[in-house]
């Protein structure tokens, strides 16, 4: 009897396969051949799930993201409950800087499907997230909850505060990416900049970079 083939799962495999390559050649250079050879399968076998490259960039970029989240998930449910406002925000800034494999490989795969978005008229047809102002969202909340908690300094703003720490955030992971900030200094920053919303570390201590 053959074997019944999951198609779902072998869709992710050949996302993988993306992202991997686009992890070491840049997502501008990968090609459905290379993706094709990466995953072990045939150039048809990709074509016949994706038909086109931008279908299977935008499904790959989903995955990646998928993942990401399990792993800002974990790393909120490591910190036990109610670990305060400040610790939770630190931790999802953290989180998000390129500090191993997994966490560069996101930002470069990410970053470079938002810069090819803005010339390929393809990509940027494509929906990515239904909710590109989620990770706003959530810190401007957490920021609010601090607020009333009489635990952020006079005059914060927490939904500018939050548009600021994400920005700087980016910034500092795409600097971490191309060597002109170690992993250490950009968490320095990132620490720095939540001094100057929040009184005190009532809201929780500085988890580590990594």
């Amino acid at each position: 009897m053959p074997k019944r083939v999951d198609h779902e799962e072998r869709r992710t495999e050949i996302a993988e396969a993306l992202v991997r390559v686009a992890g070491r050649q840049g997502l501008h250079a990968v090609g459905m051949r290379d993706v094709a050879a990466e995953a072990g399968v045939s150039l048809r076998l990709v074509q016949y799930y994706f038909q086109t490259k931008e279908k299977l960039l935008l499904y790959g970029l989903e995955q990646l993201a998928a993942r990401f989240t399990e792993r800002i998930t974990a790393r909120l449910a490591a910190m036990g409950d109610d670990p305060g406002p400040r610790a939770v925000i630190e931790a999802l800034l953290l989180v998000s800087l390129p500090t191993d494999e997994e966490s560069r490989t996101f930002h470069l795969v990410y970053t470079s499907y938002a810069v090819l978005s803005v010339t390929d008229r393809a990509l940027a047809d494509q929906r990515f997230t239904d909710n590109p102002a989620a990770a706003e969202d959530a810190v401007a909340r957490l920021l609010q909850r601090a607020r009333e908690a009489g635990l952020t300094r006079p005059g914060t703003d927490p939904r500018s505060d939050a548009i600021s720490l994400l920005a700087l955030a980016a910034g500092l992971g795409t600097s971490i990416l191309v060597g002109h900030r170690t992993p250490e200094s950009a968490a320095a920053t990132l620490h720095h900049q939540l001094d100057r919303i929040f009184l005190d570390d009532r809201g929780g201590t500085a988890p580590s970079p990594a």
